[in-house]
């Protein structure tokens, strides 16, 4: 099963891109922070997308853009099967990040690389804007963090309150350019 990624424009970002599109993860066991050490407790829900959620998420993708950020998409027999996109403007103390806002993939490709391929196109990004690395406020799921330590992320020095306050289980992670 091999994929394209293709740079996005904005005026191909609508609901209809997103019709082949399953966001669905059963998720059961997560990442916390307790008492300043990382362990994984039992958290079991399904994380699945609605009408609404594609919606705003075509108006985040659409802004990403706009504002002088990428999405990438990739694409199995022309149909979208995963994104990711990066932020243009830089983060953290020194400008030295820029954001990973989304990244994910069909739950029919997972485990076949396509994940593996649209870091590494936001990394090339981010690298080609002058980013010494990526933030990614990252999903607690044991399999979403197994998939970014596997790529390389580790917790990032400096948290994003930003994310910390949206997301507040989230795993403030960064990649290393």
């Amino acid at each position: 099963m091999q994929t394209e990624i293709r740079k996005l424009n904005i005026d191909k970002i609508n609901g209809e891109l997103f019709s082949n599109f399953v966001r669905r993860q059963e998720v059961g066991d997560c990442w916390r922070k307790i008492d300043g050490t990382w362990v994984i407790k039992p958290d079991p829900f399904i994380d699945d997308w609605s009408e609404e959620d594609y919606t705003f998420l075509v108006s985040c993708l659409k802004n990403t853009i706009a504002t002088g950020g990428v999405v990438y998409g990739a694409f199995l027999d022309g149909r979208l099967k995963g994104f990711c996109s990066v932020e243009a403007e830089p983060l953290g103390s020194e400008g030295q990040y820029r954001d990973l806002t989304s990244i994910h993939v069909s739950e029919e490709m997972r485990g076949h690389g396509t994940g593996k391929k649209l870091f590494r196109a936001a990394a090339d990004w981010a690298r080609a804007q002058g980013a010494e690395k990526l933030y990614i406020s990252a999903h607690s799921a044991v399999e979403t963090q197994a998939f970014y330590r596997g790529l390389g992320c580790v917790e990032a020095e400096e948290y994003q309150s930003v994310h910390v306050e949206k997301e507040p289980f989230d795993c403030q992670m960064e990649y290393q350019l």
